[in-house]
């Protein structure tokens, strides 16, 4: 998988991918937002499709991801991982020392996914995601960025 900045150009492919993988996608008109206000945007492409994006924002020592996304036909292959790790990686480099997120509290796999990256459940948003049903809670997790003596950075900080 080929990573790199998320242009306008992508955002239909994005759009495609996010309707793919969620019942509840993202419209358009929010992916192009935060393409609009510089969050950071990325793409994941096998040329040349694009099959996953992530999007989070870098501010104030913090990184919030806001979207990890990976297309149903490429999960449980890695991709994630890789996105996620890159995504953070980014951020350490624009001097956050702690990183964010929300996943809904039935995502075994995503769950799963960060806790093995170190991200540790900080708290818990009712209602927060629509649902079938209803509204689901997110759970919110959290994890430190720390930088080792060599200068690289654990990617299993706990």
């Amino acid at each position: 998988m080929r990573l790199r900045p998320l242009q306008a150009a992508d955002l239909s492919a994005v759009h495609a991918v996010e309707m793919a993988a969620y019942a509840h996608p993202w419209s358009l008109d929010m992916l192009a937002d935060c393409l609009r206000v510089n969050y950071c945007c990325w793409v994941g492409e096998i040329a040349p499709a694009v099959m996953a994006h992530g999007i989070m924002s870098v501010a104030v020592g913090e990184c919030h991801i806001f979207n990890l996304c990976i297309h149903p036909h490429w999960q449980r292959r890695g991709l994630g991982r890789v996105l996620l790790r890159h995504l953070l990686a980014l951020a350490r480099k624009r001097h956050a020392e702690t990183a964010f997120l929300e996943v809904r509290a039935s995502n075994q796999g995503a769950r799963a996914l960060y806790a093995a990256e170190g991200f540790c459940e900080i708290g818990l948003r009712r209602g927060y995601y629509p649902a079938a049903k209803g509204r689901e809670d997110a759970v919110v997790l959290a994890r430190e960025l720390v930088a080792l003596a060599d200068g690289s950075f654990d990617n299993a900080a706990r």
